[in-house]
Formats: C-alpha cells, structure tokens, sequence
C-alpha cells in the first residue's frame, strides 16, 4: 500500500454582512470570512491537505478566485471535487486531522455535524475526521477576532496493485 500526507491551511479575514461557514455548517456569529466562495477556511484547508497528498498542487489552482464559477460557491462542492480527483488517481483519504484557529465563536456543538459533512464528501467513516479548536490567545488578527484560520492533515493510501509506473 502507498501512503501520502499533505497538509493545508487557510486564513480569512472576518467581516460584517458575511454568514460565518465551517465544516458545511452555518455557524450564528456577527461577522463572517471575506472570500469569493463562501470561505469555509476548514474546508479549504482540507482541500489543500488533499490536494498535497496526491501532488496536484492547491486549491487557488483548482478554484481560482477569478472564475465566477466559484463566486459564494458551497466549499462542500469543492470538497467532493477534489475527493474524486483523488479517487481517480487511486487514492482513498485514511485520515484527516483539522484545527480551527478562533477567539470566537466557540464550535464544540457543531463539531459532529462538520465531521459528518466532510465525510460524506470524502466517502469515508466520521471516525477518520477529527476537527479540533484553538484561539490564538488574544495574539495577531486572529487574536483580535479580525481573523480565522484552518490547519488540516490528511492522510491518503492507495493499494499497490492500482499504482501506475
């Protein structure tokens, strides 16, 4: 079997008049990211994450913020996109591991329900997603609750017999 690791992040600023997104979830909060798709920084840090494992660059790349395509487009779509990119190339996600960096709001209680959304989209167990929240301790943008950002790890494996010389 063949394994591959990729790691993702993503930041956005928060701002009034914008619906706060993560994990496919609406989360009630006074600001939201500025972003051409609906900014959902989990989900794109994610995409990143399998984007790296299977070597086909990034999300930018992919998506770019200059297509009207993807103008306040469901990051859930672009999720399941890169999913089956990675099915075509043989790979299966094993694992992903995620960090949401906030000072708020506090997501505890819509944890299960991003789980669920991102493996849905990854057609794989909910046990295989862990999401996990952290502030930045009152430091930077993020601290200053002018921001929010996205870590995320992902784990993908490939049985040999469909590796391709």
């Amino acid at each position: 079997m063949i394994q591959r690791i990729g790691i993702g992040y993503d930041i956005h600023r928060l701002v009034k008049g914008r619906k706060l997104i993560l994990g496919g979830v609406r989360i009630p909060y006074s600001k939201g990211p500025l972003a051409h798709s609906d900014g959902d920084v989990l989900l794109h840090s994610v995409c990143d994450a399998l984007l790296g494992a299977i070597g086909e660059g990034d999300i930018g790349e992919h998506f770019p913020n200059t297509d009207q395509r993807y103008l306040n487009i469901s990051s859930l779509k672009l999720l399941k996109s890169v999913a089956a990119l990675a099915r075509k190339k043989g790979f299966v996600a094993g694992n992903i591991d995620t960090v949401v960096i906030a000072e708020e709001p506090k997501i505890l209680k819509y944890k299960k329900q991003m789980q669920s959304n991102i493996a849905r989209a990854l057609k794989i167990k909910e046990a295989y997603i862990n999401i996990k929240a952290t502030t930045n301790e009152g430091v930077g943008e993020i601290g200053e609750r002018k921001a929010i950002a996205s870590y995320s790890v992902a784990l993908l494996s490939k049985p040999r017999y469909t590796q391709r010389v």
